[in-house]
């Protein structure tokens, strides 16, 4: 594999292991999480929630690099929002 190939490869095993990480609840949660939602044309794209501030950069790094054209946003909400 070339270079490219390999960047590629690792950045769809990273989004695996970020969405199975939400999916069986990941770390503990606190009290903040962080709500990033990704925006294309005005529209929302997709919306996923971080237990820290730091996860949530990290994903939009990560994205920018293989979508450049979505605008995100970060924000930190109360846990009780999302979950009763």
């Amino acid at each position: 594999m070339n270079r490219n190939q390999n960047e590629e490869v690792s950045d769809l095993m990273w989004l695996e292991n970020l969405e199975l990480n939400r999916l069986t609840g990941g770390k503990a949660m606190t009290e903040t999480m962080w709500r990033c939602d990704q925006v294309r044309a005005g529209q929302l794209y997709n919306r996923m929630m971080f237990d820290t501030r730091e996860e949530a950069e990290h994903f939009v790094r990560k994205m920018q690099q293989m979508e450049p054209d979505q605008m995100f946003s970060i924000e930190a909400i109360e846990a009780k929002q999302v979950w009763n």
